[in-house]
This record gives C-alpha cells, sequence and structure tokens, in this order.
C-alpha cells in the first residue's frame, strides 16, 4: 500500500502521515518525486485502516498495492527510475552500453580491450574478477588482482567499472575497486548477498536467473530496495527452455513487462542469452528496439584465447559494427547512443 500526497502537501503534513503509518506499527518508505511525493507501507496491509489514512491533511489517495514487489512497482514510483554511476545515467533516453570480456586475465587483456570498447562509444566497463564457474577445474578469475587492473582500466580510459560480487564476505573489496555491483544469475536469489548489498547503498546490476519468473526477479530486486538502496538495475540474460540452439533463450517479452510493472532501469545481455557471437548483434538489436536502458556485452581482445565463455565474446571489430547498427535502431525507437 502507497500513500499519495498531494502536490502542495507541506513537510509536516508528510512527517505526519509517515509517524501515522509508524504508529500502527508499520515501516515506510520515502520516494520524493518532481510533482508527488509518495510514501511506501512495508508489511501485511490487509489489517491496516487506509481510510483513516485517507482523511489526513495533504494526502491525495491511499492506494492498495497487492503484488507482492510493493517498492519495485509502479504504483510505489510512477516515474521511472534512473540510476547514476559516475557520469552515466542508466534508465534516461540515452541507451547504455558495457562492455569488456567475461574475466580479467592479465593487465595487457583488460587494459586493450577498455580502450578498444571505449574507442568504440561504450559507456561502461565489465570484467569478472571472481568467476561463478559449472565446473570447479575451470578458471575462476583473479580475485583482488583482477579488480585492481579493472581499477587500473578505469583509470586509464575513465569508464565506470561493473563487476561481479558473490558473497557478503566479499563486498568491501569489490566496492573498493568498482562503481557498480553485478550480482549474477546464480545468486538472483543469494539473499543474505542480496541483504548486505541492499545495505552497502552502492550500485547493482541485478541479473535475473535462467529460470527465475519475472515476479521472481523482481522479488530479488525488492530485497535490495527494502534494505536501502534505491541504485538497482535488472539484467534480462537468457532463460533455461527446451531451446538447444542457443545457450539460453533471450526473453524479449521481459523487457515491456518489466517497464510496466516496475519503475527499475533493464539491460539486456545478449552474450550470455545467446552464448555465440555470431547471434549477439541482433539479440541486442531486438532488446534495444523493446524498449531496453542498455547492453551488457561481451568484448575481448583476442576471443580465441579467453580463458571463459570464448564462443560468446565479440572482437573489438565486430564491436564497433554492433554500435554502429545498434544507433540505427536506437534513432528509429526515438533514443539515442
Amino acid at each position: 500500500m502507497v500513500i499519495v500526497m498531494q502536490d502542495h502537501a507541506n513537510p509536516e503534513d508528510i512527517e505526519e502521515a509517515i509517524h501515522q503509518v509508524k504508529a500502527m506499527g508499520y515501516g515506510v518508505n520515502l520516494s520524493r518525486g518532481d510533482e508527488r511525493t509518495v510514501i511506501g507501507i512495508l508489511g501485511d496491509e490487509r489489517a491496516l485502516d487506509w481510510e483513516h489514512l485517507e482523511l489526513l491533511p495533504g494526502v491525495e489517495q491511499v492506494v492498495r498495492i497487492l503484488k507482492p514487489y510493493k517498492l519495485a512497482s509502479r504504483e510505489s514510483r510512477p516515474e521511472r527510475t534512473i540510476v547514476r554511476i559516475g557520469p552515466v545515467a542508466i534508465g534516461g533516453n540515452e541507451i547504455v552500453l558495457i562492455a569488456g570480456p567475461c574475466a580479467v586475465e592479465s593487465r595487457e587483456q583488460i587494459i586493450e580491450t577498455a580502450k578498444a570498447v571505449k574507442k568504440a562509444g561504450a559507456h561502461m566497463l565489465r570484467g569478472g574478477a571472481f568467476k561463478p564457474r559449472s565446473s570447479p577445474y575451470s578458471f575462476q578469475g583473479m580475485a583482488e588482482e583482477g579488480l585492481k587492473l579493472l581499477a587500473e582500466a578505469r583509470e586509464a580510459t575513465g569508464l565506470p567499472v561493473v563487476t561481479e560480487v558473490m558473497a557478503p564476505e566479499q563486498l568491501g573489496m569489490v566496492i573498493e575497486y568498482s562503481d557498480m555491483l553485478q550480482i549474477g544469475a546464480r545468486n538472483m536469489q543469494n539473499f543474505p548477498l542480496l541483504q548486505a548489498a541492499g545495505k552497502s547503498g552502492h550500485p547493482v546490476l541485478l541479473k535475473r536467473g535462467n529460470s527465475a519468473t519475472v515476479e521472481e526477479w523482481l522479488m530479488a530486486a525488492e530485497y535490495l530496495l527494502s534494505n536501502g538502496n534505491t541504485r538497482v538495475v535488472l539484467c534480462e540474460r537468457g532463460i533455461r527452455t527446451f531451446e538447444t540452439a542457443t545457450r539460453n533463450t533471450t526473453d524479449i517479452n521481459a523487457i515491456p513487462v518489466i517497464k510496466h510493472h516496475s519503475h527499475l532501469p533493464v539491460i539486456d545481455d545478449p552474450s550470455h542469452a545467446a552464448g555465440d557471437w555470431r547471434y549477439v548483434t541482433s539479440i541486442s538489436l531486438a532488446a534495444i528496439a523493446g524498449g531496453a536502458d542498455g547492453l551488457i556485452v561481451e568484448v575481448h581482445n583476442q576471443p580465441a584465447k579467453a580463458m571463459s565463455d570464448s564462443a560468446q565474446a565479440l572482437t573489438p571489430e565486430k564491436f564497433i559494427e554492433l554500435m554502429q547498427r545498434a544507433r540505427r535502431v536506437a534513432a528509429a525507437v526515438e533514443r539515442s547512443i
């Protein structure tokens, strides 16, 4: 349930409404928009005396929310959220391109790739220092040394860095070197990690689990929001279906569905969905046409030598081609890159 305040409500009216809600034993989440202030009510709303709240001074209406994701819903925040990471804004009219290798493998590799994607027009740099792999014998990442190399690449290019965190005890280290936390598909329902990342306040890129419904995905985001973190970006990265022609199946439907039900920005990961670089550009263009606020694409300076996911990585030259075509599709849907 949310309380929508009138556009002329004064600070005293807002504080009184918050006081009344807390006196009833509920938590609150305050959202100040350009035109309205909305007070989200946290807790089981079935026993709440909402008619009493509608009579308070400055209250325009009380809206009952039946969706379980209260803070992530459009009802709690009608305006779309724009998440800012340094000079980058995700969720506005400009489509954001995040590019880089699956994993940091060496100083030469990450610096060379970072400079290449920067030159092509990317807005942010991706790269894994910790790599969750299906096999315990596969390359697991360079850990803190990889984080240091990402920070060095940021210094060389000015690109903000997004990298994966896998456990609550890694948070402090990853935050020290990165500008945005990535919570991967395998950890979408790692609730201690979600709670800790929420309390950190650091921007989070939350990937959809490969068998998760949209509601389960938004409920994972709710963990971040309910712990105080409003800088959350969702990432569709393909779901598991019966189809085996690609690594996963890109759920283009999820992009407009998310935008209808939630105020949070949503981007697409065509690389993990396809598992094959030959399909990445086409999926990227479809995601942009579908309303995605950005793309996160794997680019490697020498994909044939990559230590993980080599088949899905674009070369810098192929990434330039993607950028050129993406700009044309973005313009066609009245957006920019």
